[in-house]
């Protein structure tokens, strides 16, 4: 498979977001520039998460991931799943699904890359980079450095992203640090203006690397 276009993520759900009107706030988060969705909504139950995968294939373009739940998104037709240090390991989800889902695995420390690096997945989400309040368990903001560090062990050519906390001020700092993308929740779906949210970060990451 091709390398994931992560340039700008945009992660939907709770609680940056009310499942109700879930779809409508992707839509203007695509208008506004994000090239990917990821949906992640860890308390619905399995017939509904399935039923949110399917209506956002639906109504985007851009490819759709889902946290944690390989299955749904292989029956939602998904593009991709992205997978925590506590969820069904890369390499059991490659042997479930072969090629058909594009697999990132959540990066934020020196273990955790150790045990990344043994994977076969094709992007890495390092983090978190600043402080948020959006991912309880994300742990100690590890800074742009930190980000340096775990994004040198990447294997060579690996889509490296980063997340936490980005926002339109700070995401140009990172993007200046190496990252080939951002992953952002609240900056987002968190906004009273999602569409014009979206393009604001949008804006500074290409102004970054330009």
């Amino acid at each position: 498979m091709k390398n994931p276009n992560l340039r700008l993520l945009a992660i939907a759900g709770p609680p940056a977001l009310g499942l109700p009107g879930l779809v409508d706030a992707c839509l203007a988060a695509e208008a506004g520039g994000v090239t990917a969705v990821q949906l992640r909504a860890k308390d619905a139950t399995a017939a509904r998460l399935l039923d949110l995968t399917e209506a956002l294939c639906a109504a985007l373009t851009v490819p759709v991931y889902i946290n944690d739940r390989a299955d749904i998104a292989l029956a939602g037709g998904a593009h991709g799943v992205h997978v925590g240090s506590e969820d069904l390991s890369p390499s059991a989800v490659r042997d479930l699904t072969g090629d058909a889902l594009q697999i990132g695995v959540s990066v934020g420390t020196e273990e955790e890359a150790t045990r990344a690096l043994k994977e076969a997945v094709d992007y890495w989400s390092i983090g978190s980079i600043y402080a948020t309040g959006t991912k309880l368990d994300a742990g100690d903001p590890i800074g742009t450095v930190g980000f340096k560090a775990l994004a040198g062990r990447a294997p060579r050519g690996m889509t490296v992203m980063a997340i936490g906390g980005i926002t339109a001020a700070n995401a140009a700092e990172i993007m200046g640090a190496g990252a080939d993308g951002v992953a952002v929740s609240h900056g987002v779906f968190g906004a009273a203006d999602v569409e014009r949210a979206a393009r604001a970060i949008r804006a500074a990451i290409e102004e970054a690397t330009t």
